[in-house]
């Protein structure tokens, strides 16, 4: 059997103002092929995105649209997972995680942030730690298509609190 190759994932976005980060787990094949956080057209979280940030076409802008419009909302979108190894896109089927020095690079690129919000299971195995250098957490319902147990309503429900960081 054959190993499955290292994989990277890709720089944060992140301006020093941000009050909000969202972190994932690492991109899945589409996104990886795409070179574009969350392009699985499946995928909620552009869309669930753009409904707590009251700018509803969000999904429908081009990518570098959408990350512009990311940052002037003070939001900043990471990995926790910097390299892996994993077939498919499946958290579960991620081995070698290479984590992300998360809390260092914060304290220096975003001194503002306040807010955390995990983006499913994985990343918040792995991440939820920095609620111990002071920044505020959640676990958020995956916006992954494989999390079909909860709605989009239901999964706004639970994205939607994290964004009184902003104000």
């Amino acid at each position: 059997m054959t190993q499955s190759p290292e994989l990277s994932g890709f720089p944060p976005v992140l301006a020093p103002d941000a009050a909000i980060l969202l972190l994932g787990s690492f991109p899945g094949v589409a996104s990886l092929a795409q070179a574009q956080y969350y392009a699985h057209p499946r995928n909620q979280f552009w869309r669930l995105l753009g409904a707590c940030l009251e700018v509803e076409a969000l999904h429908l802008l081009p990518y570098e649209e959408r990350l512009r419009v990311v940052v002037r909302h003070r939001v900043g979108i990471w990995d926790v997972v910097a390299s892996c190894r994993r077939k498919g896109s499946l958290d579960a089927a991620v081995t070698g995680a290479e984590v992300n020095p998360l809390a260092a690079y914060l304290r220096e690129h975003a001194p503002r942030l306040e807010c955390i919000g995990f983006n499913g299971g994985l990343s918040w195995k792995l991440g939820r730690h920095l609620a111990d250098h002071g920044y505020r957490v959640c676990r958020l319902a995956s916006s992954s298509p494989a999390a079909a147990m909860y709605s989009f309503e239901q999964k706004l429900e639970q994205w939607r609190p994290l964004f009184a960081c902003r104000s």
